[in-house]
């Protein structure tokens, strides 16, 4: 790749990644007739949005409250999460599902013809609005319906590899074309970033083999902040063995956990809603059950989820995509036995900060111009430290949209710093040195040993010890890094160079999740500690701001928890 190969767009706005987040700015933005860019690694309706399956929260019942969405979000939370945001999105969400209704999405429905609603962990009412099991898909499919209508202009199957940013400011974005490696500046007035969630930094994990969370080692790179990366939620069940997602609805319609004595064991964690407390909470007792030695399957890794009391036709219409992908991997039928399910690495609480308008921070208290985030990759705090189920797909469609409209207000007042081949240079050094560096470390072993450590000592379960040696473990790998080699040293659609870039991103995120979990000494969410077993108000009710310097080095500062009508207290189920 050379420099004089680089070709220059010029937009109004660049966007980068395409599920619900990224959809939703480009569609506000290209209605209102501004030129936009959607870059993306892989087509839009392939894109992970499209994996959730369960629903999307809004208060629509009669006996329903934004008021209660918000206790449950704030608790959910373990009141982490912004107060403030929190109110913002769950005002919004009932008209989020009428914008999304009157796009075409096609929700199941009550015998009265109204929007159908499951219930969720960790919710006071059911209020999760629902398509079967297919909830992330058909929005998806929707709303990129309407922004393809809209005239949105995506650019495919193209590789995004540095942010362009200088003297406080982002003016685009230098990508490739995976399809023949063609380097090109996307120069704009205004990026964000909307690509998603960083799972793969896990062995077991539900997440697509594309969230390797390259926008946020690009962020922290320029020596931008990351918030609350310490707090990674684990799905209570992942199909055991591969970690395929089985969505919280299936615990919604009523499936009972089982250990190998035959115990509904939630009733010691969670006596008053058992198998819908929330989420980290059932992912912690699933693998407290196994640590003492009461798990079942062929590693005695998982626990038992048990349908089979539940009526056939409910599993057929409503969770009709749960029961073929048990069949398919376990080959168990869960309308007869039942399937086995364990803690899967899901989502990433944390990202990269943003305002309640999606600007991005440079300090808790500075803003970097013309820079925007959305989605999983933004840390916007509506979840805290552990977020609801069915809130995911809202926060998307909600900031997503409400990050367009804030680039439309600002959009007049943003300059436009015009880009020069050479600022695609960092892009073209590090596509070369991966492609002709000539070592003798393989990027699949290398990324085998990360997941695994990462699970093992920055899990589910984390000591003092396991997260200092997990640091030791990523000082390591950072230095094997260096001596990789690949063995394609094509132009076209090469894999192997495009997951050893992935690779240096998720070694650099990680790090940034150990390190905030060593430092924050208290369990609180998703993020629990073995030898501080308790939430720690005093000291730690506030979020990580962390910064990466000089390469390895993590520096560290805290920001103050947006309070509200919510005050902290016991959090039970």
């Amino acid at each position: 790749m050379n420099i004089e190969d680089v070709k220059i767009y010029e937009y109004d706005v660049v966007v980068v990644g395409a599920g619900l987040a990224g959809l939703a700015a480009a569609k506000e933005l290209t209605e209102a007739g501004k030129k936009t860019a959607v870059i993306t690694k892989l087509h839009p309706l392939r894109s992970h949005s499209g994996a959730a399956q369960g629903g999307i929260n809004a208060a629509l019942s009669e006996d329903d409250s934004v008021e209660l969405h918000m206790f449950d979000t704030v608790k959910g939370s373990d009141y982490l999460g912004d107060q403030d945001v929190i109110e913002m999105m769950c005002k919004g969400a009932p008209e989020t599902i009428r914008w999304a209704e009157r796009m075409g999405a096609a929700f199941s429905r009550e015998k009265d013809g109204t929007i159908a609603i499951r219930p969720f962990g960790g919710q006071s009412k059911p209020r999760a609005c629902y398509a079967s099991d297919r909830t992330g898909l058909t929005m998806l499919q929707t709303i990129y319906e309407q922004a393809d209508r809209a005239g949105i202009e995506v650019f495919d199957e193209w590789y995004a590899a540095d942010l362009l940013y200088e003297d406080g400011k982002v003016k685009g974005i230098a990508a490739f074309n995976l399809r023949d490696s063609q380097p090109a500046i996307f120069n704009a007035k205004a990026t964000i970033f909307a690509t998603g969630g960083y799972g793969r930094a896990y062995k077991v994990n539900s997440n697509a083999h594309a969230n390797t969370g390259d926008a946020l080692s690009m962020v922290a790179r320029k020596g931008l902040p990351l918030e609350d990366m310490e707090f990674v939620q684990f799905h209570p069940s992942g199909l055991g063995g591969s970690g395929i997602l089985i969505s919280e609805a299936a615990r919604g319609e009523g499936a009972w956990l089982f250990n190998s004595e035959g115990e509904r064991f939630m009733k010691k964690y969670a006596p008053n809603v058992q198998e819908l407390a929330s989420r980290d909470v059932v992912s912690r007792a699933i693998m407290q059950e196994v640590r003492e030695g009461r798990g079942v399957g062929p590693n005695d890794d998982a626990v038992f989820m048990d349908l089979s009391h539940i009526d056939e036709e409910i599993i057929l219409k409503k969770l009709p995509e749960l029961r073929e992908l048990a069949i398919t991997f376990q080959g168990l039928d869960m309308l007869k036995e039942p399937i086995l399910i364990s803690a899967t690495a899901h989502y990433s609480m944390g990202g990269i900060p943003v305002t309640k308008r999606c600007q991005v921070r440079k300090s808790p208290t500075e803003l970097v111009e013309g820079f925007y985030a959305a989605g999983e990759c933004s840390c916007i705090s509506v979840h805290g430290a552990n977020r609801l189920g069915a809130n995911s797909l809202l926060e998307a469609l909600f900031f997503g949209r409400e990050a367009g409209k804030a680039i439309l207000e600002d959009l007049d007042s943003l300059s436009f710093s015009k880009a020069k081949t050479k600022d695609a240079q960092t892009m073209i050094d590090e596509y070369n040195w991966v492609k002709n560096n000539n070592g003798d470390e393989r990027v699949p072993a290398l990324r085998e040993e990360l997941q695994n450590s990462m699970s093992n000592d920055a899990g589910v379960f984390r000591t003092e010890e396991s997260l200092s040696r997990q640091i030791e473990k990523l000082g390591e790998l950072y230095k094997r890094y260096k001596n990789i080699r690949i063995d394609d040293k094509s132009s076209t659609f090469n894999t192997d160079l495009q997951e050893a870039i992935e690779l240096g991103h998720m070694l650099d995120f990680s790090l940034f999740i150990v390190k905030g979990g060593l430092e924050r000494r208290e369990s609180r969410g998703a993020h629990y500690r073995d030898d501080h077993t308790e939430r720690d108000d005093a000291n730690f009710l506030k979020h990580t701001f962390a910064t990466l310097r000089d390469g390895y080095t993590i520096e560290q500062e805290y920001a103050e928890v947006v309070l509200g009508h919510f005050k902290p207290e016991a959090r039970t189920y």
